[in-house]
């Protein structure tokens, strides 16, 4: 029953779950921020910005899916259902490709050109 009623009444939610000392120690020193937390900020947006291009995807997906079965036969909705279809493809297989683009020049040159690094 005590489980049951956890469900209904969910804790508070924060922006951040942890003290910054605890995520990444260079980022705050003794509370204060340092160059470091460029990384730490990148690192967030990265989250961010990632995240949103999956849900924009599916969104477009889910969206163009939904056009296409209500066009009921009529040709200027199937293409305009097509083309959400077709930039929502083209725009996952953009990011992918980014993403191995990245990961081809790391192997090939050696430098890892996929994390953040402000000095050592």
């Amino acid at each position: 029953m005590i489980n049951l009623l956890k469900i209904f009444h969910p804790s508070p939610i924060f922006a951040q779950g942890k003290e910054w000392s605890q995520i990444n120690s260079k980022c705050v020193v003794d509370g204060v921020a340092t160059i470091k937390g460029f990384e730490c900020i990148f690192y967030n947006i990265l989250q961010v910005v990632v995240g949103a291009a999956g849900l924009a995807f599916f969104a477009m997906f889910i969206i163009g899916g939904f056009k296409y079965l209500t066009s009921s036969g009529d040709s200027k909705k199937i293409a305009s259902a097509s083309s959400t279809l077709t930039m929502a493809i083209v725009g996952i297989i953009g990011v992918v490709a980014s993403w191995l683009i990245l990961k081809f020049i790391s192997g090939f040159t050696g430098i890892n050109v996929t994390q953040f690094k402000i000095g050592n």
